[in-house]
């Protein structure tokens, strides 16, 4: 960089004053994508961690199923198999998969509509 000042025959060149002599327009499309960036990234991030937390969800009721707590040759006894927390619990995260999955699809639809979708698209 040169120390000596601009004058007044050159023009001043630079990023600052390049966003100084912004015009309206210019300035409303900046704003306007650095808005709709944000946005789109935290759906796309909802959209993700919905479908996440399903997977966990899904592993997490197929994991009731595992009757061998201690190891791979051991079974839980009939004895001690709690049949109505077995039930509650399947039931529970059946209702929780089925609500996020709900989620889920509303989210995607939603995020093509306002990402995705060409202006006019319905």
């Amino acid at each position: 960089m040169s120390d000596t000042p601009t004058t007044t025959s050159e023009q001043p060149k630079g990023a600052f004053i390049a966003s100084l002599v912004r015009n309206n327009k210019k300035i409303r499309e900046d704003r306007a994508t650095a808005i709709q960036e944000a946005a789109q990234l935290l759906y796309k991030r909802e959209v993700e961690d919905t479908d996440l937390k399903i997977k966990q969800l899904r592993r997490e009721r197929e994991a009731l199923l595992d009757l061998s707590p201690t190891d791979a040759n051991s079974l839980v006894l009939a004895s001690d198999f709690k049949e109505k927390a077995f039930v509650e619990k399947d039931i529970d995260l059946g209702l929780k998969i089925r609500e996020l999955e709900i989620v889920l699809e509303v989210a995607k639809t939603r995020y093509h509509y306002l990402f995705e979708e060409e202006k006019g698209d319905n």
